[in-house]
Formats: C-alpha cells, sequence, structure tokens
C-alpha cells in the first residue's frame, strides 16, 4: 500500500526518469513526469504534489533557478535535486537554497526510497509541529512567562488540575517556580477568591512546625502568649501550599496525614478538634521516592499527596524561554529602578543561552536585577555579565582538564573509564546543545536557527524527532 499520495519527478530524460518512476512508483499512489520547468511550474499550480524530485539540468531553465522560485513561493512540497558525480557543489547550494536532500545520478532503487521516505516524512513532521507550535505558542500563562514546549505542557497540566479537588505535587530544582505553578493551581481553581497560605516546611524550626501549621493556644509551650491560628485554618475554602514537604519533620507528618484524610486538626495545647476545608498543593526540590526509600517521607503521606504530578523543568532545558525571561526581567526591574535599557546585545544573548543556571530562574532574576542596578543602561552586553558573575554569581562548570599524560597517554592517577566518562559526551548531545542554542538564539524561529548553523530546517526538525530515541536509550 502506497503511503504517500503524488510524486512529481522533472527530468528531461525519459529513460532515468522511468527508472526513479519505476523505483519510487509503491510509494506513492500516483506518479507524474515532466521534461521541462515550464511543465512542472504549470504542474504544480494545479496540484501541490507530496515530493519533487528536481533534475538541475532542464532543458529551458536552470534548476536552481526553478529551486529559488518554489521556495520564494513557498511551494508545500520536499523538494530533492538530482545532480551528477562532478556537481556536489551544486547540492549543497541547493541545500542551501531550499532543497532538502539530493541524490547523485545514477542513484540506486534503496537509495532514492530512502532519501524519498526520509524527505516526505521529516517535512510531513514540521508542519505538524509547526501546527501545533501556532496552536498552543503562549507566551506567558498566570505569572509564569515561557513559551518553549517544555512549559506549554505544564501549562496544560496545570489547567487540567485546577478545577479538581485532587491534590497536587509539584517537583522541580530550587529556583524552578514551583510556588508560581502552586498560585497558578489556585488562581485557576474555583478557589480562587478564598486564601492561598504557603508554608516552607524547610525554613521553620521543628519545634514550630506544627504550630505554624495547626496554630497554638496560650500557654501551650515556652512563647506562646496568645492563641493563635495556623494555616490550616486560613486557608480554609482555599488552598494550603507545603513548599520542601521532604523537610517536615517525620513525627508530624502522621498528623498530617490524618488531617488531609479527615479534615480535621487540633491546635496546638488543645484538646477539641476543628474542620478545615483545604485544597493542598505539595512541592519538593529532591526526589520525592527516594525520600520514601530513605525514611524521611512517609510513604503513605507521598500517595496521598501525588495524585496531579506537576514537573517543572531546570532552565537549561527551556532553550528560548531564557531570553523571553532576561527580557522581562529587564523591562521590569528598569521600570523599578527609572532606568532606560534597550535590550540585550547578540553578545550577551550568547552569554545567556550557553550559561548552564544551576540557579535555574532565580539566579537569572537576581543576575538581571543587578545588571539594572550597577548599570546605567542602554544595551546589556556580555562584558557586563561575566563581570557580575565573578563578583559571586554562580558558573557554568568548566571542562574537566585532563591528567598529565604518560607513556600510555594518560596520567597514572587518572582511570581512562573516569577520563572519558568525565571530558566526552556522546557526539549527538553536542550536536542537540548547539542546535537548541541557536534556536533560543532566534527565539524558537527553526527556519532563521537553520540560518545560523547552515544547515536545512528540515535537518533539526528530523534530528529533534530523533533526540527522543537517543535520550530514551542513554
Amino acid at each position: 500500500m502506497a503511503d504517500f499520495e503524488h510524486l512529481l519527478i522533472v527530468e528531461d530524460a525519459p529513460s532515468l526518469a522511468r527508472t526513479y518512476a519505476a523505483h519510487l512508483d509503491a510509494l506513492f499512489k500516483s506518479v507524474e513526469i515532466v521534461g521541462t520547468g515550464k511543465e512542472a511550474q504549470a504542474t504544480i499550480s494545479e496540484r501541490t504534489p507530496s515530493c519533487i524530485l528536481l533534475d538541475l539540468k532542464l532543458p529551458d531553465t536552470n534548476g536552481l533557478e526553478l529551486l529559488d522560485q518554489w521556495t520564494s513561493e513557498a511551494v508545500a512540497a520536499p523538494i530533492i535535486v538530482i545532480t551528477s558525480n562532478g556537481s556536489m557543489g551544486v547540492a549543497v547550494d541547493a541545500m542551501r537554497r531550499g532543497a532538502v536532500d539530493f541524490v547523485v545520478k545514477p542513484a540506486s532503487r534503496e537509495r532514492l526510497q530512502a532519501t524519498v521516505q526520509n524527505a516526505v516524512r521529516t517535512f510531513v513532521l514540521k508542519k505538524t509541529v509547526e501546527t501545533y507550535e501556532a496552536q498552543i505558542d503562549r507566551k506567558t500563562f498566570c505569572d509564569f512567562v515561557g513559551k518553549s514546549l517544555v512549559m506549554q505542557g505544564v501549562y496544560k497540566t496545570i489547567e487540567a488540575a485546577a478545577p479538581s479537588k485532587a491534590s497536587v505535587f509539584v517537583t522541580g530544582e530550587t529556583g524552578t517556580g514551583k510556588e508560581l505553578a502552586a498560585r497558578a493551581v489556585h488562581q485557576l481553581s474555583p478557589r480562587r477568591n478564598a486564601a492561598f497560605v504557603p508554608i516552607n516546611c524547610g525554613a521553620i524550626p521543628d519545634n514550630l512546625i506544627e504550630s505554624e501549621l495547626f496554630g497554638h493556644v496560650k500557654g501551650a509551650f515556652t512563647g506562646a502568649t496568645a492563641d493563635r491560628m495556623g494555616a490550616a485554618h486560613m486557608a480554609s475554602g482555599g488552598t494550603l501550599f507545603l513548599d520542601e514537604l521532604g523537610e517536615m519533620p517525620i513525627e508530624l507528618q502522621p498528623k498530617l496525614l490524618r488531617f488531609i484524610q479527615t479534615g480535621e486538626f487540633a491546635r496546638v495545647g488543645e484538646t477539641n478538634t476543628r474542620k478545615a476545608d483545604i485544597r493542598i498543593v505539595a512541592a519538593t526540590n529532591r526526589d520525592p521516592l527516594q525520600a520514601v526509600a530513605e525514611g524521611t517521607l512517609r510513604e503513605d503521606l507521598y500517595y496521598r499527596l501525588h495524585v496531579i504530578p506537576v514537573g517543572l523543568p531546570p532552565l537549561r532545558e527551556r532553550g528560548v524561554d531564557i531570553l523571553l525571561l532576561a527580557e522581562d526581567f529587564l523591562v521590569r526591574f528598569a521600570g523599578e529602578e527609572g532606568k532606560v535599557f534597550s535590550g540585550f546585545d547578540r553578545s550577551a544573548e550568547e552569554w545567556l543561552v550557553s550559561h548552564d543556571w544551576p540557579g535555574n530562574v532565580r539566579e537569572l532574576e537576581n543576575l538581571i536585577r543587578q545588571v539594572v542596578v550597577l548599570c546605567e543602561g542602554g544595551a546589556v552586553s556580555a562584558d557586563m555579565l561575566p563581570a557580575l558573575r565573578n563578583a559571586g554569581m554562580p558558573s557554568r562548570p568548566e571542562p574537566v582538564s585532563r591528567a598529565p599524560a604518560s607513556r600510555s597517554g594518560l596520567g597514572h592517577d587518572v582511570p581512562v573509564a573516569d577520563v572519558q566518562s568525565r571530558s566526552i559526551e556522546p557526539l549527538w548531545l553536542s550536536e542537540k546543545k548547539a542546535i537548541e542554542r541557536a534556536i533560543a538564539l532566534c527565539r524558537g524561529n527553526i527556519t532563521a536557527a537553520a540560518g545560523l548553523l547552515e544547515i536545512n530546517a528540515s535537518t533539526i526538525y528530523r534530528k529533534k524527532a530523533g533526540w527522543e530515541k537517543l535520550e530514551a536509550q542513554a
């Protein structure tokens, strides 16, 4: 059964054209052969093919000129050029002008079929991704700023979870915006008009956290000079956010579990129970299952709270969002300080997207605030950023240097496997980082990023499709 609709072969040599058609007939429902550029143009104006096989030497026109015309007209079909052995430079030029691939005469059946199948499938994938991005491209969501695909997934999860009464469990590195996610759940829920009460379980002394959570009565402990209502009471009808849940004392966790199950609690020093209707959003920057395994987080509490998981990606995986966030912070802080900045120059943009951001969005926010406070205005350049970084900002880890070489080629104290694991990464991963950096610099524009990298846009889409498989195998 044919995989694709229509193939157009533009080749003035009838014997070669028939050979190509015979090789590719099984892949298409229909195959059409034309021998001139004029005929090809007339055919395309009536019907857009699924793929075009274009010979560059035609009797009435130069194939490259025809390619330029179709590219400018945005013909919605992948174009594969046919060239001779001595014309590799022309083939490369054609790729830069918009062709997705090339074949060299004479081409075998296997080569032709593989090239055409890859071209059409990649082209379809590209159009699907572009349509998907156009449909979901939101640069802001509640208090989030970011339009990367990974953040679009986060937004959809939050939107789906918000109307429910189910508990939400947010995970992510420090500085990724876990409280923003919790507030977004609250803002989009039916509880939005009631209180949102955050509790940082890691910032409150162990002997006071129960009082912070449930309240206390006067005289319940030293320093309890008056009755006090806790977060559970204040959040009734609204949302209670338990940040850094893994830091909660293990002896308090059974009381929290009982409260979640029954909705009842008692203030410290009080025997009477009270009821509260709350929704809980919990968060941690640690692996919660590892905390369960280590005994610092009760398994039953984890499963009670881990109903709807929301995983926040680190900033280094958000690509284009780095510059969007930097620009948002620059505008906001410049307004607060009464200064005028015109944005970031290319050198600053390159530094921003190259940095690993171990402190994530919080680190970026801190850096931009320093830039605004310490600089006069104008365009932010790269020489401002490293100076601030060297003054105390976390920096990107430097490459691991090799040990002095011995006669065998490696230092005596450094095992071969250790040197390799620390200083060498797979080629596909280095390529992935370079492509993602270019996409970020081009604000998510795949075509512009391909231009910077001097490759075809379809190559980026094809590689993006393959990264998921490679990452799953890694």
